[in-house]
């Protein structure tokens, strides 16, 4: 639940939408690299049914700036085009699962949100290839992890929200600017990803710092998933880079030194009485559930409703026909979320949009660290979200989706036709 739209934020919108729409229509790369920055900081306030935040902003701000180049954008955005199809198989799908769905205004939203991921990465992908300001980007995407990172390290001295039960105490989890650890650690995989495929093609001491913070951030955030994802991304960096292990090593510095802290806290929660967990002996999972229910629920929706699904965004709220009562969530796998949600035709989807994005970064593996970076990501998400649902949240969809037409774009090169490979 947002808060509702105040005059003043109304005017902040506003004010972000004009300097969006003047500066994409000096230059579009200063559009696409706001836009890279600012998604992780929203200021989320309800309008209606929907919500408005920067990103949104930044985005329409930016499709605005554009406007007097429209024949230039459509044929920027023709190498995407099985991008753009994949995309649109996800919004069709998901409108198609409205025909078993008991709250149609939820799919609507479910809809809406790919056609926003969609319009994020056509944006990006545009504006990198009418001005490839490579420069610009990276550094606009740098100051962000740099920003989310202090935002969450922040939350050891000033305190969590979320915690970690160890025996009879607990640790915190940070999560910061995200909206939780696990979203945090999904962030952090695609943050490890860029910043590493850029150290092993082009090493220098900014892309070591930032390995070193994430790494240790992401340590902090006690995701288990992230940290499987995250080696399965640097494992894939340095299949196509035999130098990635070694240059890499500011990163494993960093998860030394959140390891480290993270040992320093379950032996904290042990001894120290104002870590004491009042709810050690009981289940506490309270209105989230258990992944292992919340996947027989998945499973239940989709074998009563295998073609279409029961809608998407309807699983939480039809989890007491699975026999889940007081538990209101999503179902803890991107894959069984799409089963139960969409059926076959949205997991066929959701499958097809994944190929399709490897499809396209593939050609530009050895020439294009953007490329690299994307592929990394994708494969480490595309696992870890076996065991979390990611791309509910767009701080984690959008951040992977800009990678992503980062890599496709620089697979059919820049306005000069040559993948873009500058330093920062």
């Amino acid at each position: 639940m947002y808060p509702a739209l105040h005059p003043v934020t109304l005017m902040l919108y506003a004010a972000v939408f004009v300097a969006t729409a003047l500066l994409t229509a000096r230059r579009p790369s200063y559009g696409g690299a706001a836009l890279a920055f600012v998604i992780p900081f929203t200021l989320y306030n309800s309008v209606g049914a929907t919500s408005i935040s920067f990103p949104k902003m930044v985005l329409l701000g930016t499709i605005v700036g554009l406007f007097d180049r429209r024949r230039e954008l459509l044929a920027a955005l023709r190498p995407g085009r099985p991008l753009w199809i994949a995309f649109a198989a996800i919004v069709i799908a998901i409108a198609l699962s409205s025909l078993g769905a008991e709250y149609r205004s939820d799919v609507l939203r479910e809809a809406l949100k790919w056609i926003e991921y969609g319009l994020v990465a056509a944006v990006v992908f545009a504006t990198f290839r009418i001005d490839s300001n490579d420069v610009l980007i990276k550094r606009a995407i740098s100051v962000s992890i740099v920003l989310v990172c202090l935002s969450a390290l922040a939350q050891e001295v000033l305190g969590s929200p979320w915690q970690i039960a160890f025996g009879q105490g607990i640790a915190p989890r940070i999560s910061g600017a995200i909206e939780g650890p696990n979203q945090l650690g999904g962030y952090l995989e695609c943050a490890i990803a860029f910043a590493a495929a850029f150290q092993t093609r082009m090493p220098g001491r900014g892309w070591s710092m930032l390995l070193a913070l994430a790494g240790a951030t992401l340590m902090l955030t006690f995701s288990r998933g992230a940290m499987v994802g995250t080696v399965i991304a640097v494992l894939t960096i340095g299949a196509f880079e035999r130098a990635a292990l070694l240059r890499l090593m500011p990163l494993y510095i960093g998860v030394l030194a959140g390891g480290v802290g993270d040992f320093a806290w379950m032996r904290a929660a042990e001894t120290l009485p104002a870590l004491h967990n009042v709810s050690y002996g009981r289940d506490n999972a309270g209105g989230v559930g258990h992944r292992a229910e919340l996947w027989r629920a998945a499973w239940f929706f989709f074998r009563s409703h295998p073609i279409f699904g029961i809608g998407a965004g309807n699983y939480e709220f039809r989890l007491p026909e699975a026999g889940l009562y007081g538990v209101r969530t999503h179902a803890n796998s991107w894959y069984l979320q799409a089963l139960a949600e969409g059926g076959i035709v949205l997991f066929a989807a959701t499958i097809g949009l994944l190929v399709t994005i490897l499809a396209q970064l593939r050609a530009a593996l050895r020439v294009s660290p953007w490329a690299l970076a994307a592929f990394a990501a994708t494969l480490a998400l595309a696992v870890h979200q076996t065991v979390d649902y990611l791309v509910f949240y767009p701080k984690v969809a959008e951040p992977w989706l800009v990678l992503v037409a980062l890599g496709t774009a620089s697979a059919g090169g820049g306005p000069s036709g040559h993948a873009s490979t500058s330093s920062a």
